[in-house]
């Protein structure tokens, strides 16, 4: 049994949180040690954000393949290489990995590889593949142990024809047909790829709009755009059962309605990973498999932290990152202020894309807020008209008071949402925002326009 440490700091998962924490903690002079059972980054680097973002291009470049005679542009769509794409996403993961690997080794901080689980207040143990066994003690453990997908009761899923968002990411061909249990942010996402790659999809969702969370609007918006890509949904619906055919599945809605599909892909979320690594031993208090903590990620248990997708938070790598970085500041000796998770962009990268932060109409007036509203249409955009986009940014601000939320569809309003997150974090008025000069043509103008609107001096408003 060999023996490693005693570290400052054990951070148990080498995924958003963790190594965010790790390189942070060595930044401010502290000694660790990252456990990690697999590659480095986590969900979001190798089955999460990184590999369907590039599926997710590769789906706007034959979209855009398809459509280059409308711009003049003489080009012939002659199918989907699915290997190839593969390739192309595989390859971006692996580059990415390997300099963060590096970045990790360069930085002194010590990687252990193996299964970790905590067995003391300060102390894990880890389990190589090969069966070595190392026990780490550290002065205190952050917990980053990340999400796994998750399924229905009684809903098995098979890898073949039942299938969860990590079989998706390694399919060797473009299935003919897809039904997708679930119409949040994988769902909706998955189905924006493989509609531009040809298959035949239909999104099943228990609630009443796709992207629940998000602005009603919003959903709206996406719905509408969805319906005109040939992408169909069955909203306030749930899911009954699923049973084989010949060609693929049956799945039965509630109510008798079946729909046949080549493959069924369970989107309802991801749980988080928290069972076998010894919390019950130690006493960590787990509340429907979450790590309960306060606002400064700190358990019950004084020497252990969580963070990411392990507590109740937003399942966001940014958010795991700027958790992992609170928890080292707070153990460098620094005085971090608590994060305000309605400040945190929201990003769906679908066609067209959802992206907001800050809070929603509902849920301003359930907070007591009177508000004012401003719906901008991107068809009074330029640059919209010249992306063949549409979509809209509205902005919701109390009465005589900052803005509150802003929301946005469109192509490439992801990018748009970071100036979003200033005007909230700030807690601009729409008349500060109102007179700054946004440059021309770009879809930027849209934000401040709706700003202008709001301010009561609407310049291109449309609609």
């Amino acid at each position: 049994m060999a023996n490693s440490g005693p570290f400052d700091i054990v951070v148990l998962g080498g995924g958003s949180g963790g190594y965010a924490c790790a390189l942070r903690a060595v930044e401010l002079g502290k000694s660790v040690a990252l456990v990690e059972r697999d590659k480095l980054g986590g969900t979001c680097l190798n089955r999460g954000c990184i590999p369907t973002k590039a599926l997710l291009h590769a789906a706007e470049v034959a979209d855009q393949t398809r459509e280059a005679a409308t711009f003049g542009i003489k080009a012939t769509f002659e199918g989907i290489d699915l290997p190839g794409v593969n390739a192309y996403k595989d390859k971006v993961v692996s580059t990415t990995v390997k300099g963060l690997t590096g970045l990790i080794k360069s930085k002194g901080i010590t990687v252990v590889e193996g299964e970790g689980k905590v067995t003391g207040p300060t102390t894990v143990r880890v389990t190589s593949a090969s069966g070595e066994i190392s026990d780490l003690e550290g002065q205190h453990i952050v917990l980053a142990t990340g999400s796994a997908p998750k399924s229905l009761p009684g809903l098995d899923i098979d890898g073949e024809r039942v299938i969860s968002s990590d079989h998706a990411l390694v399919l060797d061909r473009v299935p003919a047909s897809v039904v997708i249990l679930g119409g949040g942010v994988i769902g909706v996402e998955f189905a924006s790829v493989w509609r531009s790659f040809g298959a035949e999809v239909t999104i099943v969702e228990a609630l009443p709009h796709l992207l629940p969370l998000e602005e009603e609007s919003s959903s709206k918006r996406l719905e509408r755009a969805f319906r005109k890509r040939g992408i169909k949904y069955e909203l306030g619906t749930r899911f009954e059962s699923v049973k084989p055919t010949p060609g693929g599945v049956s799945v039965t809605l509630e109510g008798g309605k079946s729909l046949d599909a080549e493959l069924l892909l369970v989107a309802v979320g991801r749980g988080p990973v928290s069972d076998g690594i010894g919390l019950a031993e130690v006493g960590v208090e787990v509340e429907r498999g979450f790590v309960k903590v306060d606002e400064f990620c700190r358990t019950n248990v004084p020497t252990i932290s969580a963070v990411g997708d392990l507590i109740q938070t937003p399942q966001l790598a940014h958010v795991g990152f700027a958790e992992g970085i609170l928890v080292a500041e707070r153990l460098g000796g620094l005085t971090p202020p608590a994060i305000d998770y309605d400040g945190v962009p929201r990003i769906t990268y679908s066609d067209p894309e959802v992206a907001s932060v800050g809070i929603t109409t509902a849920m301003a007036r359930e907070r007591g807020h009177e508000i004012n509203e401003v719906t901008y249409d991107l068809a009074g955009n330029p640059k919209s008209k010249i992306l063949g986009t549409q979509g809209e940014v509205k902005v919701i601000a109390a009465v005589d008071g900052p803005v509150l939320g802003i929301h946005m569809v469109g192509a490439r309003v992801g990018e748009l949402i970071t100036e979003g997150q200033l005007i909230y974090n700030w807690e601009a008025l729409p008349g500060e925002v109102a007179q700054l000069i946004h440059p021309h043509p770009t879809q930027s103008e849209a934000v401040g326009e709706a700003h202008l609107a709001l301010a009561g001096k609407p310049l291109h408003v449309h609609g």
